[in-house]
């Protein structure tokens, strides 16, 4: 992998792992960051935090792929689904329920840009080892 694809793969993943690890411990504190209070539901902080552990899970993947060669075909496929599904998920509820806050519009820039660097390393034709095989 060139040094481009792997710089894009460390901010896929530390953007991933961190933002999971924050939400996966301190939930409340990470989305009253976006004006939402969580409440006490055991329920929604038990689904919180597994989506929170799963987005960790998939950062550490991501960066796997760096230091580890058989890994990185996993690893692209990890940063594209992660940062093409959520830049989605918010179009979609900005097409359905409207304009969130502007901190979850800010995370949604953020998101783009992401796949957006994702995309231009990872495309299709572009002569790398993460996607020969």
């Amino acid at each position: 992998m060139s040094f481009f694809q792997k710089a894009c793969l460390f901010v896929a993943g530390l953007t991933a792992i961190g933002i999971g690890a924050i939400i996966l411990v301190v939930p409340h504190a990470f989305y009253a960051s976006y004006d939402i209070a969580l409440g006490n539901d055991v329920s929604l902080l038990s689904d919180v935090r597994a989506q929170a552990a799963n987005l960790a899970v998939l950062g550490a993947i991501m960066f796997a792929g760096i230091v580890r060669p058989a890994w990185s075909r996993l690893s692209v496929a990890a940063a594209l689904t992660v940062f093409l599904a959520f830049p989605l998920g918010r179009f979609v509820g900005i097409a359905t329920d409207g304009l969130p806050s502007a901190a979850i519009l800010t995370a949604f820039g953020i998101e783009i840009a992401i796949a957006v660097l994702c995309l231009v390393a990872f495309r299709p034709g572009r002569a790398n080892t993460a996607l020969a095989g």
